[in-house]
């Protein structure tokens, strides 16, 4: 179980960090300095990580970081950027996946301990990017809901939020979420191998 859990970090590390940064720079580019002097955009994983949110991940195969300081008031264009920062991290995640699985179907890596991180890499990047993508505060997929509602049921959504989050919470205590997430990771898991193949 220990060499699991050690086995499983560099990936895990990985997927964390660079879907964080992404969301900081992307915000940076559009004009949001707050992430860059939060000092978030780094490779520092002691920056990005949400303590309960990183245990789910090593218990529970799926979990959150800790999330990256935006401030929207920074962007010319309040909701196109709103969607285009809350992308950023689970396309990074994908684009990670992605890569991880290009090389382990190049075949040239013959260390067992480096393919299976590799294969944990490639699995925590797919999870972290489906799961993100969840209409559920305070998930990515939330913000982008939320983005492409009219301004008068964007207001509603974001002052009805904290319900949304329950129902996320609920998900996650009585382990229904395994039951949403494990089919789209799986879907996923699919239509990228084939890409790469």
């Amino acid at each position: 179980m220990l060499y699991d859990k050690l086995i499983s970090l560099p990936g895990l590390f990985i997927a964390i960090i660079f879907h964080e940064v992404a969301h900081g720079y992307t915000a940076y580019r559009l004009g949001d300095p707050t992430a860059k002097e939060a000092g978030r955009l780094t490779l520092n994983p002691l920056k990005h990580i949400d303590i309960v949110g990183f245990i789910c991940m090593l218990v529970f195969r799926f979990g959150w970081a800790k999330p990256v300081p935006i401030n929207p008031n920074y962007f010319k264009n309040r909701k196109r950027d709103t969607i285009l920062v809350s992308l950023a991290g689970p396309s990074t995640n994908f684009v990670v996946a992605t890569i991880s699985a290009l090389i382990i179907s190049m075949g040239f890596i013959k260390n067992d301990i480096v393919m299976e991180s590799l294969v944990i890499t490639l699995w925590y990047n797919v999870m972290l990017g489906v799961f993100n993508l969840l209409p559920f505060p305070p998930l990515d997929g939330s913000k982008i809901v939320a983005s492409l509602l009219p301004v008068k049921y964007e207001y509603m959504f974001y002052k009805y939020e904290k319900y949304l989050y329950l129902v996320l919470v609920a998900l996650i205590i009585t382990n229904t979420i395994d039951k949403i997430l494990g089919p789209l990771i799986n879907m996923s898991l699919k239509l990228l191998l084939k890409i790469v193949s």
